[in-house]
């Protein structure tokens, strides 16, 4: 029924039913599964990427679906439409989702009330924070949405790698990302939340060793491989292949795969990894642990998958590291 609508208003839909259903609380924890990140133990590696819940409207309802962490988002300083509809499709014939949503969303004031609310609830919840389109300063917006955010969510997320956003990019670059990130750390200031960030999968090696040489300069927590990509790879059969926006699901699973790999070789290990991309199941999740994931995101696999893709790839990595002769999954990571 689902797949008759359009993709958005399917998605609408869908958190409407998230927001009758019951507070799930904290996702229960599975010992061989449990990862600490940046100071934070997470029950398990499994995590709800932003785009879902862009204004943590379902998060207790989510936690329900047994993820061990939810990240909300992106939230920018304003309130802001987004783009003009039809902005999401659905490539069924390559399990695929292409977006130029453009941050759509209700604005600091509303996202961060809502989450003052729930202070206090259990489970890991991440903000996913942009700057506004029309913005004469997107530095000022990161640095707000900082102040805003830091004592309300468990982590943020500073996501500079969107393609819908004209010309959030170029923050990625060696020039303007020193400064970006010296803004958000000043103005996190007095809290201690931690500080990952979100990087596209379309970029150079020369540009993945300068933001792994900085990210250790500024002691970043987490660094997250990767965002939706550009690109179109040649297999693609959906009428919709030719949309302008971010391509995400199971094509974009390689180049995802081999951006995670070249951030573990420029980083050595020395900042915690988080691999998103077309992960659809427990063995594409092993497969980024293994590449130098500690934790993993998904989104799109749902639309293909169901809602309880995140337990099935908790029972699967479960499984596995029985297999292995594991007794933690962090002995997985970054093994390949």
């Amino acid at each position: 029924m689902l797949f008759r609508l359009p993709a958005e208003t399917a998605h609408t839909l869908t958190l409407r039913a998230l927001a009758m259903a019951p507070a799930g609380g904290r996702a229960a924890p599975e010992p061989a599964l449990a990862q600490r990140v940046a100071g934070i133990v997470f029950p398990n590696p499994v995590g709800l990427a932003p785009g879902f819940d862009k204004n943590a409207e379902v998060a207790d309802a989510l936690f329900g679906l047994d993820f061990g962490f939810v990240e909300i988002g992106t939230v920018t300083p304003r309130p802001q439409a987004g783009n003009p509809r039809p902005r999401l499709f659905r490539l069924v014939e390559d399990e695929a989702v292409i977006n130029r949503m453009g941050f759509n969303n209700h604005g600091a004031e509303v996202v961060s009330r809502r989450l003052t609310q729930r202070l206090g609830k259990p489970g890991i919840l991440g903000a996913n924070i942009g700057a506004n389109k029309d913005s004469v300063d997107r530095v000022a917006d990161y640095a707000e949405m900082t102040r805003i955010m830091a004592p309300l969510a468990t982590y943020l997320t500073v996501n500079i790698s969107s393609p819908n956003t004209p010309g959030l990019r170029a923050l990625q670059d060696e020039s303007a990302l020193g400064d970006l990130l010296d803004a958000v750390i000043a103005a996190r200031a007095p809290h201690k939340t931690p500080i990952f960030l979100k990087l596209a999968p379309d970029l150079q090696r020369s540009d993945i060793d300068a933001i792994c040489r900085i990210a250790m300069d500024k002691r970043l927590d987490a660094l997250i491989v990767s965002n939706t990509t550009i690109t179109r790879p040649a297999s693609l059969r959906s009428a919709h292949a030719g949309e302008t926006g971010g391509l995400s699901g199971k094509p974009l699973a390689p180049l995802a795969l081999e951006m995670l790999r070249a951030f573990r070789s420029a980083t050595g290990g020395a900042i915690p990894l988080i691999g998103v991309g077309g992960i659809a199941s427990a063995e594409d999740a092993w497969q980024r642990i293994r590449a130098g994931a500690s934790l993993i995101q998904i989104y799109s696999g749902m639309v293909y998958h169901g809602p309880r893709l995140a337990q099935h790839i908790i029972t699967g990595l479960a499984r596995r590291v029985r297999a292995e002769g594991m007794t933690s999954i962090a002995e997985a990571v970054g093994t390949q």
